[in-house]
C-alpha cells in the first residue's frame, strides 16, 4: 500500500505517509507542560504506526488557554520526553505554532487581576477587531516569540515546526476578516505578507527543521479565516518560494462552528477535501497533505494514488485506533475500530472545557491508566446482552484470555444502536455494531442470537462470571391520555414498529426526541416538540446541534421549550374505528402549560413520547446463591450513552 510507504521531505524520512493532524486534546497541564496524559496519548499513537504526529496549538506566549505552551526554557524538557518517546517508535514529530487571534499581553493582565468580566468583554471584542487593530511593531514581535518558540522545540528535539495558518494568521490573509489599510491589507500579496514574514523568519530561525504551512482554504459555504479557494494555489506558489517544505491544506474556519473543520457524521462526504487538496498540489512541487473524514485504510490508499494528496491526516479515526496503521500493514484493516464522526467524545468535549476521549475506544485519553491486562485465571464469562455493552465486554473479556458466551434475545446485534442509527445522518453510528462483531467473531468469542436469558438458562452454562448488558427500555410518562390509540414511542417508531403522520407532537426535547423529529419530519409530518427545559436539543453536542436545527427550520418544525404536558386529549368521531397512520384523529390536543401557569394546547394527529429511560432489572439471586460474581454495565446500570455503556462493560471486563 502507498500509505504505508516512507516519504523523504527534505532531509528527513517519514515512514509512511500517515499523519495525525494537529488537534486540540484538553490533556496538557495548566502551565503548557506535556503532561503525563498527553505524553502518553501521543505515544500510544507513535506505538501504533503512525509516521508523522504534529502536537496542535502550541503557543509561544503564556496564555491562559489550555494547550501545548512553548514560551520559557522550563518547558522544553517536557517536550523532549514527548519527541523521544515518538522517536523511539520511528515516528516524527512537529509542534504547530499559533498565535491567537487577540491581545495576550492584556487579557492576561485582566486575568491576573481576576477581572474576569473585563476579559470576556476584551476576548469578545478583539476575535472580531484585533487583526485589524494590532500594530505593525506589535505583528513584528509576535513574529520574534514564534521564533523563539521555533528554537525552543529545536532543543526538544522536533523534527518539523508546523505553521498554524490559521487563528491571527489565517485572519491577516482572508479578505472576509482583514479590513486593515496598510502593507498587511487589501492584496491577496499584502495580506499574506505577515505569513510570509514569518516562514522567512522562522527559517533564519530554525535553518535545520522542516518548516510546514496549514493553508486554509475558505470554500463558499465555510470558513472566514485563511484564503480562498481561488487564491490558494498562488499563495501556495508563494509559500514554496519561500522555503515552505510541505503544505496541509485544510477547510478554513473562524465562524465559531468546529463543525465546519471538523464534521460530524452526516454533514460532509468522506474525504471531503481532497479536491481542493489536489487543486493546491497541482500549483506546487513540494509534498502536500490534506485530513477530514478519512476513516479507513482504503479511503487513504485511493487519494495517494489518484494522485490528490502525498500523505494523509488521520485526526479523529486514530482517537478510535491507534493501531489504524499497524492494523493496515498486517493486512488487517477488517480490525480496525472505525470513527464514526459523532464528535461527542472529542470536539464537543474539548468545546465544553473537557479532555478528548473516544466514545467507541475506552482507552483514549486514559492510555497511561486504562489497558487491557492479561486475565491471572481463566473463566467462562457469559455476557446477556448482545448491545455495544455487551459486545465490548465480551470482546475485552476474549481477549484477557477467558472463554466468552455472549446471549443476545435479538436475532440480531446492536441494541439501541440500531434505532439510533435510522434518522438523518446517523447511518455512520451502524460501523460501531460492525466493527465490534468483527472484532468478537475474530476472538472466538461465542454468540448466541434469539437467545432469552433465564438464570436458569445461563446458570445451565456453568459461568465463572456474568456480566448483564441487558440496556434500557424507554419511559412512558404517567400522563392522562398516554395510553391513546394514537400514541406512539420514539424508540418504536424509529425501529418501524409504529408510524405516525400528520400532525406529530413530540414530548421530550433531547437527543432522542429532536433525532425522531428529524426523521418524522423528513417524512413528510408536522412536527413540534414540546420540552419543560430552556432549550430543545441541550443535551445535543455543539458541532451536531446547529444541524439538527437546520433540518427543523427547512421543515419547520415547531419548538415548544418551558412547557409542561399535563395531559392527551383526544376525542374520536364515530365513523373512526382504528387510528393508523393513513387514518388518524384530528381532534387530538396536547395539554400544556408555561412557567407562568398558562395553558398551552398544541393539535395534533399522534403524539410520540421521547421522555427519556429506565434500566432494565435482572433477576440475579440464582447467581449470587451460586457465588457467581455478577457486574452490570452500561444502561442496565445506568441510562447514560454509547461513552458510559462502552467505559464501563471495558473496565468491568478488565476486572475479572
Amino acid at each position: 500500500m502507498q500509505v504505508l510507504q516512507p516519504i523523504t521531505i527534505g532531509h528527513t524520512v517519514f515512514k509512511n505517509r500517515v499523519l495525525f493532524p494537529p488537534l486540540t486534546t484538553g490533556y496538557e497541564d495548566a502551565d503548557g507542560n506535556i503532561s503525563p496524559q498527553s505524553l502518553a496519548f501521543y505515544t500510544r499513537l507513535a506505538q501504533g504506526g503512525t509516521g508523522y504526529i504534529v502536537l496542535g496549538d502550541v503557543a509561544p506566549i503564556r496564555s491562559f488557554a489550555v494547550t501545548p505552551k512553548l514560551y520559557d526554557d522550563s518547558q522544553i524538557e517536557s517536550f523532549r520526553r514527548l519527541a523521544d518517546n515518538l522517536h523511539a517508535y520511528g515516528a516524527k514529530l512537529g509542534v504547530q505554532i499559533f498565535h491567537p487571534e487577540y491581545d495576550c499581553d492584556a487579557l492576561n493582565a485582566l486575568f491576573d487581576a481576576g477581572e474576569m468580566h473585563k476579559v470576556r468583554a476584551q476576548l469578545h471584542h478583539d476575535m472580531a477587531h484585533f487583526v485589524n487593530e494590532v500594530s505593525e511593531d506589535a505583528l513584528m514581535v509576535i513574529i520574534d516569540k514564534m521564533c523563539a518558540c521555533a528554537r525552543r522545540a529545536q532543543l526538544a528535539g522536533v523534527d518539523v515546526i508546523h505553521i498554524h495558518g490559521d487563528r491571527l494568521v489565517g485572519a491577516l490573509c482572508s479578505p472576509l476578516m482583514n479590513k486593515r489599510s496598510d502593507q498587511f491589507g487589501g492584496s491577496l500579496e499584502n495580506r499574506t505578507r505577515f505569513a510570509l514574514l514569518l516562514v522567512q523568519a522562522l527559517k533564519d530561525a530554525v535553518p535545520e527543521l522542516l518548516i510546514e504551512y496549514k493553508l486554509p482554504v475558505i470554500t463558499p459555504e465555510r470558513g472566514k479565516g485563511g484564503v480562498p479557494i481561488s487564491e490558494a494555489p498562488l499563495f501556495a506558489q508563494w509559500l514554496e518560494a519561500a522555503g515552505v517544505h510541505m503544505l496541509h491544506v485544510a477547510q478554513a474556519n473562524h465562524t465559531g462552528n468546529l463543525a465546519d473543520t471538523i464534521p460530524p457524521m452526516g454533514v460532509q462526504p468522506y474525504c471531503f477535501f481532497a479536491d481542493i487538496t489536489h487543486a493546491v498540489k497541482q500549483a506546487v512541487t513540494v509534498p502536500v497533505s490534506t485530513s477530514g473524514r478519512i476513516i479507513d485504510p482504503a479511503m487513504a490508499e485511493d487519494m495517494l494514488t489518484e494522485g490528490k494528496a502525498d500523505m494523509i491526516g488521520i485526526g479523529r479515526a486514530l482517537l478510535a485506533d491507534p493501531d489504524w496503521v499497524n492494523k493496515a500493514a498486517a493486512g488487517r484493516p477488517q480490525d480496525i475500530c472505525r470513527c464514526i464522526s459523532c464528535n461527542e467524545g472529542c470536539v464537543d468535549t474539548v468545546l465544553n472545557r473537557s479532555f478528548i476521549a473516544c466514545v467507541v475506544n475506552a482507552e483514549n485519553g486514559f492510555e497511561a491508566v486504562r489497558f487491557i491486562t492479561p486475565a491471572q485465571q481463566k473463566k467462562h464469562v457469559v455476557v446477556i446482552g448482545g448491545g455495544p455493552a455487551g459486545l465490548e465486554a465480551a470482546r475485552v473479556a476474549a481477549v484477557k484470555g477467558h472463554k466468552v458466551t455472549l446471549l443476545e434475545k435479538n436475532a440480531y446485534l446492536g441494541g439501541q444502536l440500531n434505532i439510533a442509527s435510522v434518522p438523518p445522518r446517523k447511518l455512520e453510528i451502524r460501523r460501531t455494531i460492525e466493527d465490534l462483531t468483527q472484532a468478537n467473531q475474530a476472538l472466538s468469542v461465542q454468540i448466541k442470537l434469539a437467545h432469552d436469558a433465564t438464570p436458569e438458562s445461563v446458570l445451565a452454562l456453568a459461568p465463572d462470571a456474568v456480566i448483564i448488558a441487558v440496556g434500557a427500555t424507554s419511559f412512558i410518562p404517567p400522563i392522562p391520555g398516554i395510553d391513546g390509540a394514537n400514541v406512539c414511542d420514539a424508540w418504536q417508531v424509529l425501529a418501524g414498529e409504529q408510524q405516525a403522520a400528520g400532525r406529530v407532537a413530540i414530548i421530550g426535547g433531547g437527543i432522542v426526541g429532536c433525532e425522531t423529529a428529524e426523521y418524522l419530519a423528513e417524512q413528510g409530518c408536522q412536527v413540534s416538540i414540546v420540552d419543560r427545559l430552556e432549550q430543545i436539543g441541550a443535551d445535543i453536542g455543539a458541532t451536531v446541534l446547529p444541524s439538527v436545527l437546520a433540518t427543523f427550520q427547512t421543515y419547520g418544525v415547531a419548538q415548544y421549550p418551558r412547557l409542561t404536558v399535563t395531559s392527551i386529549e383526544t376525542h374520536f368521531e364515530t365513523h373512526i374505528e382504528t387510528i393508523t397512520a393513513s387514518n388518524s384523529a384530528t381532534n387530538t390536543t396536547l395539554q400544556c402549560i408555561d412557567k407562568q401557569g398558562k395553558v398551552v394546547p398544541i393539535p395534533c394527529d399522534f403524539v410520540v413520547t421521547a421522555s427519556g429511560a429506565r434500566p432494565v432489572n435482572l433477576d440475579t439471586t440464582l447467581f449470587n446463591a451460586q457465588g457467581i460474581e455478577v457486574i452490570k454495565v452500561g444502561d442496565c446500570q445506568q441510562v447514560a450513552d454509547i461513552a458510559y455503556a462502552i467505559k464501563t462493560a471495558y473496565d468491568a471486563a478488565n476486572l475479572l
